[in-house]
């Protein structure tokens, strides 16, 4: 696969973002980025470098609908003709469907009244909100994929594989890959895979924030890191920063991450009694400012939602209390086996 990474900059959410050229038969970009004037000049510069003209982009294929990596889809299938591939989850949120939009507001504020974010809060979050809607781009007409279907970039085939948590249409594209090393000709295949942000390098990808339409989101990403784990990847290439040589092993430190958050957030109903995601929030990470304002009780909200769902806590109206003061935590997260 001839595979370049083409790093864009981020100045409105965090981390640097990452584009996918592969090129072939079917050139083909994975994720674009931001709709910014300096991420697709980046974008542009890092087309340029390999030698291939935007109007070559035959395909684009999304992992998952935030702005920083399908805002530009839009302009860009508008100047390429390159069609435009996301989950079937995501496909009416990258579309600009009028309705799928309204649901998703709708639910945002019905979300921030039951987590108890404070008005002032509220107001600072709107703001940083107004600015990520601002870097959305255009629409773009989406084809839609499916867990298991298969694509082609470049000249090779890519696995589409559904791992929701982050985002509920999140995607992965799995493929074999032939070493480059002349030392190792005649060796078996890589086995490779463009992750999104279901794993980062430096930090944890945000649950029960980044994306409110998704029903028990805890869980559905524990499972997505244990079936990303079982497979046992040789490198994955995320959606932020620089390649990751252990798939595996960062999908556990991750997991093993949110079994202790599960603790700590326990730990506080023992400490402070019943809360609301908000004042959990407060006592796990203090003050919260732009967007960790939504991304602070929204992973409160997936942990005390997850233990909800088991039995340990019980909720009245929006606060929740400890009806086990001491659970085993492990097992919890009874999920698929390494």
């Amino acid at each position: 696969m001839d595979l370049t990474r083409i790093p864009l900059g981020n100045t409105v959410f965090e981390g640097e973002n990452n584009a996918y050229l592969v090129e072939g038969e079917v050139t083909t970009l994975v994720d674009v980025g931001a709709s910014t004037e300096t991420v697709r000049a980046d974008l542009e510069d890092g087309l340029d470098e390999a030698g291939v003209a935007l109007s070559e982009i035959d395909r684009i294929l999304l992992t998952h609908w935030h702005s920083d990596h399908c805002g530009l889809a839009g302009e860009l299938q508008a100047e390429s003709d390159a069609t435009v591939y996301a989950h079937e989850d995501d496909a009416a949120v990258i579309a600009g469907d009028d309705d799928a939009i309204a649901d998703l507001h709708d639910l945002r504020d019905r979300r921030f009244r039951e987590w108890g974010i404070p008005e002032d809060k509220l107001d600072e979050l709107r703001a940083v909100q107004s600015d990520f809607e601002a870097v959305a781009g255009d629409p773009a007409d989406v084809e839609t994929l499916a867990d298991g279907d298969r694509i082609t970039a470049g000249d090779e085939e890519l696995e589409t594989i559904h791992l929701p948590g982050h985002a509920a249409g999140h995607v992965a594209f799995a493929f074999d890959r032939e070493s480059e090393d002349p030392s190792e000709i005649g060796a078996a295949p890589r086995s490779e895979i463009f992750v999104g942000d279901v794993i980062l390098p430096e930090y944890t990808p945000n649950v029960g924030g980044a994306d409110l339409r998704l029903d028990e989101p805890l869980e559905r990403y524990v499972e997505s890191l244990d079936r990303l784990a079982a497979r046992d990847f040789d490198l994955a290439w995320p959606g932020h920063r620089d390649p990751i040589d252990d798939p595996s092993g960062r999908a556990r430190v991750i997991r093993e991450h949110h079994l202790d958050r599960t603790r700590r957030v326990i730990e506080a109903l023992r400490e402070y009694g019943p809360a609301d995601a908000w004042t959990v929030s407060a006592h796990l990470f203090g003050e919260l400012e732009h967007i960790h304002i939504l991304h602070g009780p929204g992973e409160a909200y997936a942990h005390l939602d997850h233990l909800e769902r088991v039995g340990a806590v019980e909720r009245e109206d929006f606060e929740y209390r400890l009806v086990d003061s001491d659970p085993d935590v492990e097992a919890l997260f009874p999920n698929t086996k390494y």
